[in-house]
Parts: structure tokens; C-alpha cells; sequence
């Protein structure tokens, strides 16, 4: 590719498509619902067709189409194992136990990643809270579980993985960010435990009664775990090209065959989320390549130098162009004030231990503002696509952020950015 960045002119597709997620779902969803693939699609196309024969930059359209491959792999094979692990609970959820689960989510996110931690909890979450859920439940179970939770370990979220696969230490990142994420989290569930709470005290003290002595828990499908492991050890392959991926649809593959079909029917699985985050995804990931490649090449005269610039740039834009490109590019430019190279893991690793405080800010950010829109992480879109087909109150794509991610994760942002300073 040339070494002019392309013009912002280029990056009009991707607002469109943005623009089209956030408003037709308002004006008439029905009609979004039946052509999204041909409203999103054909601009994507528009934009890789502009790279390969305007720029003549073919390997870099095929460099973010196998980074396409490697998020859909990951989140369809997580989708798809987890489909064939019923975690049943047959009682009502109270305000208690939600906190519960979501705590629990916000550790296991560490484990099996934000995504793998999503989709083994939204259904059983759903489900025990079906007779009073509303907006708010999944818009925190997105803020808690889908991604601030997974900010302690490179396994947690795609951004932390790409910097451990650039060299930051593996446990660097849980030294560096702990007291972030466990001030973070701590805030967030008391936010929802007192709004859960209120909207329980509507309820009536019959209800109440069914809800505190119904209470049982049951694991089935364990025959998935394997396929688990194989999925989250996949994702530390880098050679050959193409294993990675291979590895993971190969055990979607496997869990799909061999889980019990009843175990799919009470989970209500089907392809329907993971195929519409498959598509609108392919029209974002190749929509944002000029933003993002006028980013990397002009990041640097923008004159961000401090924490606090950092902070809250990596952070807007992780909320709109997904996180992890977003985190690698202001990981290049951050090294760059230095001297350092983002090609060598001995310069990043050099540069975690020199500069904490730089790379810390720059992965707080990415991870916790990826909370803020539905398209700011992976599991976020994934989450609501899923709500939406059991036919549960879900937020707008605008309701999301003017209702829920501005009043209750914005504070938690600006307490974070004081913790940076």
C-alpha cells in the first residue's frame, strides 16, 4: 500500500453503516431486520474494492480479511460450544442472585475470554430473570460480562490478546490493571444492584416468595469443555496461517455433532445471532479500514502525548471502531513518542516495564470503553442479537448509549481517568 494514508472522504461508508445501525432499527425494524446484509454489504465492498484497485493494496485487504476470519472463528465457535452447555436453572433471579451471576462473569471472562464468558451466561440469565427483565439487565450484563470483566488477564479481551501477542508480558497486564478492574466492576454492580433492586420491590410479595424458594442449579452438555479448551488454546496459535481458525470451527464442529439434541432445544439455539454479527461485522471491518489507516498514519501529528490524551482517544474510538485495531494503533504511536518499535516484542516488552503507566492507560481504555456501543466489542452485538430473538426488552442502538452507557458506564470511565492521572 502507498505510503499516503487514504482520504477521510473513504471513511463516509463506515459512518453510513453506522448511521444505518443506530437509526433503522428506530424508524422500521422490520425492514432493517429482512435487508441488512444489502444495506451494509455493498459499502463494505465499495471500500475493498477502492483498496485493491485504487491503492493496489490487495495484501492489506487480505491482512484484515484473515483478522475478519480470526473474529468470526472466535466468536462463532464460542457461540456454538456454549449453545451446547445448558446451565439450568429452573427458579426466578433476584436481585442477590443477578449480582451473583454477574460477578461471576466478570471472573470468568478472564478465563475463557468476554466472549466465552458471554455466551455460557446470557441464556441462563435471561431465562431466571424472563418474568421481570428489562432494558437495563442487558445492558449491564454487556457492560459487566462482555467487557470490563475481561481487563485482568490477555485471554480477557481482544485487545489485551493482540498486546500479548506483540510481547507484553502475559502477566503484566493483571499487575497493571487490577485495581482498575476491581474498582471498575465493584462500581458497576452496586449501580445495577440498586437499580434491580428497585424494580424488584414492584413485584408482589408472592412473587418474591416464589422467586427466594426456587433455587436450582445444573450444569449439563460438560461434554463441551473440551472442545472449551481447544477453542481458548487455539487462540495462542499464530503458525501455520489459517490453524488457528481451523481449530476452532473444527471443535464448533464437533460440539455441534455431539451435543444432545434436547440440551440445543433448551437453550433455543440457533445460527440466527452469530449470522447477523457475521455480516453487519464483514461491513465494519472492511468499512473502517480508511479511518483506521488515516489514524495510523496521523496519530502522530495530532500532538497526543499525555495519559490523559491517550485515555480518552483510545477510548472513543474503541467505542466505535472496535477496540483491538483501535488499541494497536495507539500502541504503535505511544512506542513511537520513544523510539520503540511495535514490530519487535522485545521493544513492547521493553516498553510495558518502562512506561507502565502509558500502556496501562492504553489498555483500560480499550477495554472499558468497548462497553459503550454495541459494535465497541464483539460480544456486545452478539448479546443483543440473542435478546432480541427470545423477545426481551433490548435497547436501541441509540437507547444503549443515551440511556444506559452515558449515565451509568460514563462515571466509571471518569473515575478510571482520575485513577490514570
Amino acid at each position: 500500500m502507498g505510503g499516503e494514508p487514504p482520504a477521510l472522504f473513504w471513511a463516509i461508508p463506515f459512518a453510513l453503516i453506522l448511521l444505518q445501525i443506530a437509526v433503522w432499527p428506530l424508524i422500521n425494524p422490520k425492514f432493517w431486520e429482512h435487508n441488512y446484509p444489502w444495506l451494509t454489504v455493498p459499502l463494505g465492498l465499495l471500500v475493498v474494492g477502492y483498496y485493491i484497485f485504487g491503492r493496489h493494496a490487495t495484501e492489506h485487504v487480505l491482512h484484515v480479511g484473515h483478522e475478519y476470519l480470526s473474529f468470526i472463528a472466535l466468536i462463532g465457535s464460542l457461540y456454538v460450544v456454549s449453545g451446547g452447555l445448558l446451565v439450568a436453572m429452573t427458579g426466578r433471579l433476584t436481585p442477590h442472585q443477578n449480582l451473583y451471576i454477574l460477578a461471576i462473569g466478570a471472573v470468568l471472562a478472564n478465563l475463557v475470554g468476554t466472549t466465552g464468558a458471554s455466551m455460557i451466561l446470557i441464556r441462563p440469565f435471561m431465562r431466571g430473570n424472563a418474568w421481570r427483565f428489562k432494558k437495563y439487565h442487558i445492558a449491564f450484563f454487556i457492560f459487566i460480562v462482555s467487557n470490563c470483566g475481561g481487563a485482568l488477564t490477555p485471554i480477557g479481551d481482544p485487545p489485551l490478546f493482540l498486546g500479548y501477542l506483540r510481547g507484553v508480558p502475559f502477566f503484566w497486564v493483571f499487575s497493571a490493571l487490577w485495581y482498575k478492574w476491581a474498582l471498575g466492576i465493584a462500581v458497576l454492580l452496586v449501580i445495577f444492584y440498586i437499580l434491580d433492586k428497585r424494580e424488584y420491590a414492584h413485584h408482589s410479595e408472592g412473587e418474591h416468595m416464589a422467586a427466594e424458594q426456587e433455587d436450582h442449579f445444573r450444569v449439563r452438555g460438560l461434554i463441551n469443555l473440551p472442545f472449551l479448551a481447544i477453542i481458548i488454546g487455539a487462540a495462542f496459535v499464530q503458525k501455520p496461517l489459517l490453524l488457528r481458525e481451523f481449530l476452532m470451527i473444527g471443535a464448533a464442529v464437533g460440539s455441534y455433532l455431539l451435543t444432545p439434541k434436547h440440551i440445543h432445544e433448551r437453550n433455543n439455539f440457533n445460527f440466527h445471532p452469530v449470522q447477523e454479527v457475521a455480516i453487519l461485522f464483514f461491513g465494519i471491518f472492511a468499512a473502517m479500514m480508511p479511518a483506521l489507516d488515516w489514524l495510523a498514519h496521523n496519530a502522530g501529528q495530532l500532538g497526543i502525548q499525555t495519559a490523559t490524551q491517550f485515555y480518552w482517544l483510545t477510548g472513543g474510538l474503541s467505542a466505535v471502531l472496535d477496540n483491538a485495531p483501535t488499541y494497536l494503533n495507539f500502541l504503535t504511536t505511544s512506542m513511537g513518542l520513544y523510539g520503540m518499535d511495535v514490530g519487535s516484542k522485545t521493544e513492547v516488552m521493553r516498553f510495558a516495564l518502562e512506561h507502565p503507566d502509558m500502556l496501562r492507560t492504553i489498555s483500560i481504555a480499550a477495554v472499558f470503553f468497548g462497553a459503550m456501543t454495541y459494535i465497541g466489542n464483539g460480544p456486545n452485538f452478539m448479546c443483543k442479537a440473542i435478546a432480541e430473538h427470545e423477545k426481551l426488552p433490548t435497547p436501541t442502538f441509540i437507547e444503549y448509549i443515551y440511556k444506559y452507557s452515558l449515565p451509568f458506564l460514563a462515571p466509571v470511565l471518569l473515575l478510571t481517568w482520575f485513577l490514570v492521572i
